[in-house]
């Protein structure tokens, strides 16, 4: 736990029971910063389970929203949902913690912004991994000027979690999860690329379809361009064993980082290996940490006015330009510039 939880008391509803809002609210079970006032979710399929973690059931989010006793709104549904739904928590006064991606289009984001910085409340988002300790590692080694003039970064989020996903599921289609694997995995690696190197200027992306059949496709592979000179490859492949890593060239050192584990799954080891021509590797193992509740413990110390939160809206916005030129450019085969986004010419699946 994060000395941050401490400082904060925060009551939540989260809005939707799936994988993710599944996740969630097994394990803040008993946190001591954070409890959670009701599950919003429609489908009767999974009541019965809600009301068996001793969870108080809701169907509505309007209920939600008008319920003094919910200080924050945590977001795990679709994709297409999150604009409206983070308009209107900001509307009611409520915190929102939005799961990835805050949107689909950049003007979406900007929209939801937006929102939550005229209504005057905090806007949180799931993206866990900048709270990795062996991410916070590395960022700081960048900062410091550890690694030299930084070169290049190769990043990769694979697993085949989601195999039984049936077809039709709107994980599956390219309206709710464009370019393959990037609204799942990939939009993590482009939010660590972003906070470690600032804004991306250019992007080249492909989709493949290689076993699962799905609308979107399977992988999804790109390469990014960022303004400050550096280059950037990543890659998301939906049916293979899991598979992290970050690796990122300096002119002075490299660094990489292998995950044991999904950020869901508790115990694996974290390899972090540090290189320098003319000395001996350097090879530490981290323990696993729970990123996903540091990232709400983070959001409830933001709240609480004890902390930042480690996200700016601008960053926040510019992963989603970059999600819509990466799915824009797998769509077209042509180079995409950001700048085509943030003046309005780009739109999803096409430009």
């Amino acid at each position: 736990m994060s000395a941050s939880s401490q400082d904060c008391s925060l009551r939540i509803a989260i809005a939707g029971y799936g994988w993710w809002g599944r996740h969630i609210s097994k394990r803040l079970k008993g946190h001591p910063g954070i409890a959670i006032a009701a599950v919003i979710e429609p489908a009767a399929a999974v009541h019965a389970e809600i009301r068996a973690q001793g969870l108080e059931l809701l169907t509505d989010l309007d209920v939600a929203l008008a319920r003094r006793d919910v200080d924050a709104v945590v977001l795990t549904t679709p994709n297409l949902l999150h604009e409206e739904q983070v308009i209107a928590c900001a509307r009611a006064g409520k915190h929102v913690f939005c799961e990835k991606p805050l949107g689909l289009t950049a003007a979406s984001a900007r929209r939801s912004v937006a929102a939550v910085e005229q209504a005057g409340v905090h806007l949180g988002i799931g993206h866990e991994r900048r709270f990795e300790p062996a991410m916070v590692l590395l960022k700081s080694a960048i900062d410091a000027d550890a690694l030299g003039t930084i070169m290049h970064a190769e990043a990769a989020f694979s697993h085949d979690k989601l195999i039984g996903v049936p077809k039709g599921d709107w994980r599956t289609s390219k309206v709710f999860a464009p370019a393959a694997g990037m609204t799942g995995m990939g939009i993590h690696l482009t939010d660590l690329l972003i906070s470690f190197f600032g804004r991306v200027e250019t992007v080249q992306a492909m989709t493949a379809s290689r076993s699962l059949g799905w609308e979107t496709g399977d992988v999804v592979t790109a390469q990014l361009g960022f303004e400050a000179g550096m280059t950037a490859t990543l890659s998301a492949i939906l049916h293979t064993p899991h598979f992290i890593r970050m690796h990122v060239f300096g002119s002075r050192q490299w660094i990489e980082i292998l995950n044991e584990s999904h950020p869901d799954t508790p115990g694996g080891k974290v390899s972090y290996l540090v290189s320098e021509t003319g000395q001996d590797m350097v090879h530490e193992e981290l323990e696993w940490e729970d990123a996903v509740v540091h990232n709400l413990e983070a959001f409830a110390a933001a709240i609480a006015g004890t902390a930042d939160y480690p996200f700016t809206s601008e960053q926040m916005v510019h992963n989603i330009e970059v999600l819509e030129a990466i799915a824009c450019s797998a769509e077209t085969r042509r180079t995409v510039e950001i700048t085509e986004l943030t003046s309005g010419i780009g739109r999803r699946g096409s430009c």
